[in-house]
């Protein structure tokens, strides 16, 4: 069995100015040993198309493998016109920003609908989403569909609502991504959680392996270092080896703790 890929969230890697900030990505990688980097192409609160990255084909050649995050503003769940319409835009113009540099895939929150609305037009919204994008030769690069912390209309925080939204979009080969934070707020019982979603989804692309600052079911999105939060370190390892899927930590902390998770993860999977 091939060993497991751990990685770390580094963020953009890019100055201001779209050049390399400290060596970028990969730089980071090394500085921490990792196998994988999830990365920014953009402002994650901004609506602006990501640039041509400078380091797009050493990312390319790398053997370090990519995740790429797209702005925590995209929703097309939503029923707003304002805000559906430029999220599609937008999750089209990272994909294929992501599949320029060789991205295994590219994360993007479930979203939600308002409280007046009917959460079933949000999950039609995203089916729709999808199928326009087939139309036009698909995304090139996995979207993989994370849950959320919290919300009560939101498209992936409750396991029924998963379910929901993965009988509308798992046919257009939509990836899963299993938060431990988020999927703890949400009450959901980590010891038997990657086999509750993959009776759902049929699968696990990615685990964001992160603890929790607050109880089981406070609905808060708040992550703590991996072995210093609310979640027993035994629990998430159990999930992150369940799983067999690349991790990626969104820990606090830096490099030298990153580093320091990192090993110690790599030991308890052995």
């Amino acid at each position: 069995m091939a060993e497991q890929l751990i990685g770390v969230h580094v963020g953009p890697g890019l100055t201001e100015t779209n050049e390399l900030d400290d060596g970028g990505p990969l730089a980071r990688a090394a500085e921490m040993d990792a196998d994988a980097v999830q990365v920014f192409l953009a402002d994650p609160q901004g609506w602006k198309k990501p640039l041509d990255r400078p380091d797009a084909a050493d990312l390319l050649a790398s053997d370090v493998a990519v995740f790429v995050h797209a702005p925590y503003i995209v929703n097309v769940a939503s029923t707003n016109n304002r805000i559906r319409i430029p999220s599609r835009k937008l999750l089209g113009q990272h994909a294929a920003a992501s599949a320029a540099i060789g991205a295994a895939g590219m994360v993007v929150h479930g979203g939600h609908v308002l409280a007046e609305d009917d959460p079933a037009a949000g999950v039609d919204n995203w089916r729709k989403t999808f199928s326009r994008q087939a139309e036009d030769g698909g995304f090139g690069v996995p979207v993989l569909i994370e849950n959320t912390a919290g919300g009560d209309n939101a498209m992936a925080r409750e396991l029924a609502a998963v379910a929901r939204l993965w009988d509308a979009v798992g046919e257009f080969g939509a990836g899963f991504v299993l938060d431990t934070c988020h999927a703890w707020a949400a009450g959901w019982d980590l010891t038997r959680v990657v086999e509750d979603v993959r009776a759902i989804t049929g699968r696990i692309d990615l685990v964001h392996l992160n603890n929790s600052r607050d109880p089981a079911g406070s609905g808060r999105d708040r992550h703590a270092p991996l072995g210093s939060g609310e979640i027993p370190l035994e629990l998430l390892v159990g999930v992150a080896r369940a799983a067999g899927a690349p991790v990626v930590l969104e820990t606090p902390g830096d490099a030298a703790g990153h580093a320091e998770e990192i090993t110690l993860l790599r030991e308890a999977l052995g």
